[in-house]
C-alpha cells in the first residue's frame, strides 16, 4: 500500500514534514474518525495536535512564523489528513485559502496584524462566495456593501461556510458598486472583506449572525453554516488589499489553490477506501478462498490502485506549476475534476467489495461513501470545472485560419 501515490524529488525536511504527519494520521486520527463522524463531534483534540505541530502556518512565510513550504508540501500533508478524515482537511483548507489571499493580495498592516496570529493557528480563517441562490454563478452576488463616511454597511446572506461557527476571521465576497459606474462588468464591481467575529453561534458580533451547522449527509463534524449580515459596520481598513473591486480576482485566485487542495482530499480518501478494499479482499473468504484470488476482485483493485496513482500525479503536477509561478487554472481543474471522480468510483467499489458489511456503520467504508460525493461539488462542480478546462484548451489551441 505504501507503494502507491508515492512523490520523487522531496527534500529531506518535505519527507520529515510528510512523515510526521502521516505518523499523526495513523495514530490520532484513523482510530477515531469513525465513532467523531457518526457524533458529528468538532474534533477539538485532532485540531490542537494540528496547531502543535505548525500545520496551520505551514504554507505563511517564515518571517510571519510559518514555516514557509510550498503547495506541494502542503497538499501532500492534505492528502495524508484526508486519508485520515477528509472532514480534518476541510478545517485546515479554508484557514489556508484565506492566508494565502492576505499573504497575496493583503497590504502590509494587513498581513502583519493577521498572518502571524494565523501562523500559530490563534486566529482561525473560513471564506464565503456562495448565497442561497446563487449556485456556481458568482457574478450574481447579491450581498452588498455601501459606503457611509469611512465605513461600510454589509447587507446579504451567505451560504456553504466551513468553519463558520469555529473561525474567527472570515473573508467575504460581496458587490460594492461604490467608485464603479453602471454597466460595469459583475466580477469588477466585488470587493473581498475581512470580517473578524467571535467563534460560535447566533449573534457573533453587531450585525453578523451565523444562526447554526447545517445538517449534512457527510463531511461531519467541521461545522458548515449560513452567515447573515444585517447592518454590519467595518472599517475601510477591513477592504482585503485596501481597493475595491478586486475582490473577484483575489477569491478565485484562492479558489485556484483550493482547487489543488481538493484534489489533494480525493486523492486520500480515494488512497484510504483502496487500503481498505484490498485488505478486506484478503480476509473475506468466498468459494474456499479469500475473495482477493477471485479475478474479478483483482480486476476491480487493479482499476482502483490505477486511479489512485493517477490522480495524484495530477494533483502533484498542478501542485509544482503553482509553485512554479506558472498559470496553473488548467492543470489545477484538471485535477480537481479527475481526482474528485475517480474518488468517487475508488470508493464505490471498496464498497462493492466489501459486500453487504459496506452498508454498516461498523465499516469504515460506510463513512467515505457518504463524504465522497461533496468533493465533486467544492471549489466548483466537474462542469464548472470542464468549462475552465475547454476554454483554457481553446486558448493553448487556437486555429490561425
Amino acid at each position: 500500500m505504501a507503494r502507491l501515490a508515492q512523490t520523487a524529488g522531496l527534500t529531506d525536511v518535505q519527507q520529515e514534514i510528510l512523515s510526521t504527519v502521516r505518523d499523526f494520521v495513523d495514530k490520532e486520527i484513523i482510530p477515531v474518525a469513525t465513532e467523531l463522524e457518526h457524533r458529528d463531534e468538532y474534533p477539538q483534540q485532532i485540531v490542537d495536535g494540528l496547531k502543535e505541530l505548525g500545520l496551520f502556518g505551514l504554507m505563511i512565510p517564515e518571517e510571519y512564523g510559518g514555516l514557509g513550504e510550498s503547495l506541494l508540501t502542503y497538499a501532500l500533508c492534505v492528502e495524508e489528513i484526508a486519508r485520515g478524515w477528509m472532514s480534518v482537511s476541510g478545517i485546515i483548507n479554508t484557514h489556508f485559502i484565506v492566508a494565502y489571499m492576505l499573504k497575496q493580495h493583503g497590504t502590509q498592516e494587513q498581513k502583519d496584524h493577521y498572518l502571524p496570529r494565523m501562523a500559530a493557528g490563534d486566529v482561525r480563517g473560513a471564506f464565503s462566495m456562495s448565497e442561497p441562490a446563487l449556485g456556481s454563478d458568482v457574478s450574481a452576488i447579491t450581498s452588498k456593501a455601501v459606503k457611509d463616511g469611512d465605513e461600510y454597511v454589509l447587507n446579504g446572506q451567505k451560504m456553504w461556510l466551513t468553519n463558520g461557527g469555529t473561525s474567527s476571521l472570515v473573508a467575504v465576497l460581496v458587490r460594492s458598486d461604490e467608485g464603479h459606474p453602471e454597466g460595469t462588468a459583475p466580477h469588477k464591481s466585488m470587493t473581498t472583506f475581512l470580517i473578524e467575529k467571535e467563534p460560535g453561534f447566533g449573534e457573533v458580533r453587531p450585525g453578523l449572525t451565523i444562526p447554526g451547522k447545517i445538517d449534512k449527509m457527510g463531511y461531519k463534524g467541521v461545522d458548515t453554516t449560513e452567515l447573515i449580515m444585517d447592518g454590519l459596520h467595518l472599517s475601510a481598513d477591513r477592504v482585503l488589499g485596501g481597493v475595491t473591486g478586486r475582490g473577484f480576482y483575489q477569491m478565485m485566485d484562492g479558489v485556484e489553490v483550493g482547487r489543488v487542495n481538493v484534489a489533494a482530499r480525493g486523492c486520500g480518501v480515494a488512497q484510504r477506501a483502496f487500503e481498505l478494499g484490498v485488505r478486506y479482499a484478503q480476509q473475506r473468504h468466498t468459494f474456499g478462498k479469500p475473495i482477493a484470488q477471485h479475478q474479478a476482485i483483482q480486476f476491480k483493485l487493479a482499476e482502483m490502485a490505477t486511479k489512485v496513482e493517477a490522480a495524484h500525479a495530477m494533483m502533484v503536477n498542478a501542485a509544482r506549476k503553482k509553485d512554479s509561478g506558472e498559470r496553473n487554472d488548467l492543470e489545477a481543474g484538471m485535477a480537481k475534476y479527475l481526482a474528485s471522480e475517480y474518488c468517487k468510483e475508488v470508493v464505490e467499489d471498496s464498497f462493492r467489495i466489501h459486500g453487504g458489511y459496506g452498508f454498516s456503520k461498523e465499516y469504515e467504508i460506510e463513512r467515505l461513501y457518504r463524504e465522497a460525493p461533496m468533493l465533486l461539488i467544492g471549489e466548483g462542480t466537474a462542469e464548472i470545472q470542464k468549462m475552465i478546462i475547454g476554454r483554457r484548451l481553446l486558448e493553448e489551441y487556437r486555429f490561425q485560419g
